[in-house]
């Protein structure tokens, strides 16, 4: 990560892992995509793609990380967007995040 962030100006990340706060500073926006436990859990039982999230005891884990981790996840965000909008608003949401960059740090 370090190696990536050093080399590109304009990098998107996606995803959570637990020493995530450690790069925080070096990013200009760290948003968070929530959606309602409820929200989260119909479509993980009902996704095709991969069978994570079918069993109860898989549902009371997402209920609890929606519980425990999501909490800090906001704390570090410096935007929270709300996972049940269309992909298209929220992709177009980031990418006018990316407006503020220096013409240097674009890609075309």
């Amino acid at each position: 990560m370090s190696e990536l962030l050093a080399t590109h100006g304009d990098v998107i990340v996606s995803g959570t892992v637990e020493n995530q706060g450690v790069f925080y500073d070096r990013f200009d926006h760290v948003v968070l995509l929530s959606a309602p436990v409820e929200v989260l859990i119909e479509r993980i039982s009902s996704r095709t793609n991969n069978p994570y999230g079918r069993t109860l005891e898989q549902q009371g884990e997402v209920r609890r990380y929606v519980a425990d981790v999501e909490p800090l996840l906001r704390r570090g965000a410096s935007l929270e967007l709300d996972g049940r909008h269309p992909v298209a608003d929220l992709a177009d949401s980031i990418e006018a995040l990316g407006r503020g960059w220096p013409e240097s740090h674009r890609r075309a």
